[in-house]
């Protein structure tokens, strides 16, 4: 099981084409970019899918194999030394324009498919130790509050009107970006706003969750600026945003025109495995750490990323997330392959 385990140890390739990036001039600069929206995304064109689930005693095994989870720890360690070697780098004398382009895509492509995916990962286990671990790499995109809409908006509102996080049918991605940012940060202020008031104390104190989180990436971003300078904290919150561009693109793809029926006036249905659109594109599950079976995800949270199943009633994507994100960037052809897929599922039975 162990050797298993070690397949996802693939995305350290990009932390090796970040290291590139960041060290080296020319086209070097845009490595990782090359290899995560062109490469990968060629690859999975043709590579076919594996829909194989792990027998009942494989997923038992894996399930307490101790080496899944040293690998996301390993990608916390990555992921700092990646972010100081890049503030260190940014600024250096003799750098070209697109030089420096180059280096700020990739740490905002680290931001996003590491420390928000990873943190997402992380975030949702009940460990005290693995929780400060996501937040932490949250703080790396400067969206730790995701931590608290997610948890404890996203899944319970999944693909209804009240989340922000679900794109509606015909929704581009770049109105969505705006509505998703906006009302993701604003429902997180809502949870926190009533942890308080059900607990007696005054949204205004320190146990408030959101006020936690803007003063630790206020400090942070503050930390940044008086030991890297002033355009390198330019530079880090440029990549931060490209982050949660990432972030916000995978939430588009993931439950794009999905809707859960309602029951009764606000209640709605549970979340099934055909709320989410899934890609078993080896590629991209590998790269995102199993991210891409999303419905299990929804359906069974407390599931370990390693141990995520296919299933048969879930909505596949056209190719995998890679592939998928950059199609989405493309309105009119989103539309016309989507919505094409989203008919058929309307006229399933379930």
């Amino acid at each position: 099981m162990k050797v298993k385990a070690f397949k996802y140890l693939s995305p350290v390739i990009m932390y090796v084409l970040a290291w590139l990036a960041f060290t080296q001039r020319g086209w070097l600069c845009w490595s990782p970019i090359l290899y995560a929206w062109i490469l990968l995304p060629a690859m999975e064109l043709f590579i076919k899918p594996d829909a194989k689930n792990m027998t009942a005693a494989e997923e038992e095994l894996a399930k307490n194999d101790r080496i899944y989870d040293y690998l996301l720890y390993l990608v916390v360690v990555l992921q700092f030394i990646a972010l100081y070697k890049f503030l260190t780098a940014i600024t250096l004398p003799g750098l070209q324009w697109w030089e420096i382009g180059g280096r700020v895509w990739t740490m905002g492509l680290l931001c996003g498919t590491f420390g928000i995916n990873v943190g997402h990962e992380l975030g949702h286990r009940v460990n005290v130790f693995e929780q400060a671990l996501a937040k932490a790499l949250l703080m790396t995109s400067l969206y730790m509050h995701f931590f608290i809409e997610h948890n404890k908006g996203h899944h319970k509102n999944v693909a209804t009107p009240k989340d922000p996080s679900s794109a509606r049918l015909n929704e581009p991605l770049y109105t969505f970006y705006l509505r998703t940012i906006v009302f993701s940060y604003l429902s997180a202020w809502k949870i926190s706003n009533g942890e308080m008031k059900k607990k007696g104390l005054p949204v205004l104190h320190v146990k408030n969750e959101m006020l936690q989180v803007h003063v630790i990436q206020l400090a942070f971003v503050i930390l940044i600026f008086f030991v890297f300078g002033g355009m390198a904290t330019f530079y880090f919150l440029n990549a931060a945003l490209i982050g949660i561009a990432l972030l916000e693109t995978v939430n588009y793809i993931e439950h794009y025109g999905l809707q859960r029926n309602e029951t009764a006036p606000g209640k709605y249905e549970r979340a099934m495995p055909w709320h989410s659109w899934n890609s078993n594109h080896i590629l991209g599950r590998l790269m995102l750490f199993e991210l891409s079976r999303h419905s299990d995800h929804h359906y069974l949270t407390s599931k370990k990323y390693q141990v995520l199943q296919h299933h048969d009633d879930a909505p596949q994507l056209p190719t995998g997330y890679p592939g998928s994100m950059i199609l989405a960037l493309v309105p009119p052809a989103w539309f016309y392959v989507m919505n094409r897929k989203i008919k058929k599922l309307k006229n399933t039975v379930r």
